[in-house]
């Protein structure tokens, strides 16, 4: 496996490790309204990526279909809903300000859950990130390296504040500095591991590339509009959530365009 691609894989987690560094740098909480700027922010990314670096490169290897060609585009991004869907089902973990657990029943502590939440939110940037490096790997003509590394630079840019997310809330409920670190740092550790076992899976499934770049797509806009969109628009004054959101959208717009 070449450099590019193990750096590749690790930028993100770099991204989430600088976040959850925070911890030490700030003395106190991220107030309500920033943590919806930032929520808005990363929601803005993930939407933008979804479209460019995923479902429009599924869609552009599809095109011996013909009229069909959104077919594979529209079907993996189907799954990767319900796959998402599945996980939420299933996994003990508990929102931000939230009163309720999901997934099923655990005598996990609020903490652990909490960054559980988290950890289920990565595995679809993880994924998303793994198959484009598996087509940049197969020679794929609609994937680039510098789209490829757009892509990378554009998670990590948003995990930058979800590191910070969790956190520094982790600490203000009583962990240690450490541990609240460390905690933010293992919640984006499924991001280089997902990314891995994509690529070793898509590389030997290279025809269902399309369908695997529109899976990650509908796996990372559930995470968009079942998570980050309700808590970036809660509260009064929730207009900072959009305003994020559109320039966070923007942002890996450009960096896709520009480096790809």
């Amino acid at each position: 496996m070449s450099t590019e691609i193990i750096l590749g894989l690790l930028i993100p987690f770099v991204g989430t490790s600088a976040g959850a560094a925070c911890v030490y740098l700030l003395k106190n909480e991220l107030s309500r309204g920033v943590q919806r700027a930032l929520t808005g922010f990363a929601a803005g990314v993930m939407v933008a990526a979804s479209i460019w670096s995923l479902l429009i490169p599924a869609m552009d290897q599809s095109d011996y279909l013909g009229k069909l060609a959104f077919l594979p585009a529209s079907v993996g991004f189907l799954l990767g809903i319900f796959f998402l869907l599945l996980l939420d089902c299933v996994i003990p973990h508990m929102h931000m300000y939230a009163e309720k657990a999901e997934g099923l029943h655990s005598n996990f502590q609020k903490t652990t859950m909490m960054v559980l939440a988290v950890t289920l939110h990565n595995i679809p940037e993880g994924m998303a990130v793994g198959v484009v490096f598996a087509g940049l790997m197969s020679g794929s003509e609609s994937i680039t390296a510098g789209g490829a590394l757009a892509l990378s630079l554009g998670i990590a840019i948003q995990n930058f504040p979800e590191g910070a997310i969790i956190s520094m809330p982790l600490h203000a409920q009583g962990k240690t500095k450490n541990r609240a670190f460390l905690d933010g740092v293992l919640s984006g550790a499924v991001e280089p591991i997902g990314g891995l076992l994509t690529i070793l899976f898509a590389g030997l499934v290279v025809p269902a590339m399309p369908y695997l770049l529109s899976f990650a797509a509908g796996a990372m806009m559930y995470v968009v509009v079942e998570e980050l969109i309700p808590e970036m628009s809660e509260g009064e004054h929730s207009n900072i959530g959009v305003i994020m959101f559109s320039i966070g959208f923007v942002i890996m717009m450009m960096l896709d365009v520009a480096l790809g």
